[in-house]
């Protein structure tokens, strides 16, 4: 096997909420030729979401909230998407069912496996375990709304599909997690 990738050095920039580090390294290029290169990599964990349909209601369950990235970028802050968190070491399915009561108050049973998708793979690390699952107004469990004293201030949505899919289309819903699975959702209804 040829050799593609030479590590120089790595300098850690921050480590606060993630990590960021500085990455120097020869790459070899496809004429045969080494690059060298510097980028820097953000490290916070790998993640999971999920997308709950109530199929008697025709609703999914989303939620909105503050987003600070969006808000320095001159976006739109309060972000609609699918209930999501990092695992921190836990089993996907297993931590999204506890991110799922502690964001929406709605516990669920079983969540389907869709996919792993890689976020930002030019810059960030994290890919997030994609499910889905069904879920009733019934099957409410606690108040939802987020960790207070991690930040978070949830508004919890529930959604018409037909509604959802329009969001999607005229980009009131654009967090790419949560658009991946509406149009899974849709997709596995055609």
């Amino acid at each position: 096997m040829t050799e593609t990738f030479r590590p120089i050095s790595s300098e850690t920039l921050s480590d606060a909420w993630g990590t960021l580090t500085r990455h120097r390294f020869a790459l070899r290029l496809s004429d045969g030729t080494w690059d060298e290169q510097v980028r820097e990599v953000y490290d916070r964990g790998h993640g999971a979401a999920a997308l709950l349909h109530d199929p008697q209601a025709d609703t999914v369950l989303l939620v909105r909230q503050f987003r600070l990235p969006m808000q320095v970028s001159g976006q739109a802050p309060f972000v609609i998407e699918a209930p999501a968190g990092l695992l921190e070491g836990a089993d996907p399915a297993e931590r999204m069912r506890a991110e799922l009561i502690e964001e929406t108050g709605y516990e669920v049973g079983a969540l389907t496996h869709v996919t792993d998708l890689i976020m930002s793979p030019g810059s960030v690390t994290e890919y997030l375990a994609l499910f889905t699952g069904t879920y009733a107004r019934a099957d409410r469990a606690g108040e939802g709304g987020g960790a207070r004293d991690e930040g978070e201030d949830i508004e919890v949505l529930h959604i018409p599909f037909a509604e959802a899919l329009d969001m999607v289309r005229d980009g009131r819903i654009s967090d790419a997690k949560t658009v991946v699975l509406i149009q899974h959702l849709a997709l596995q209804r055609a």
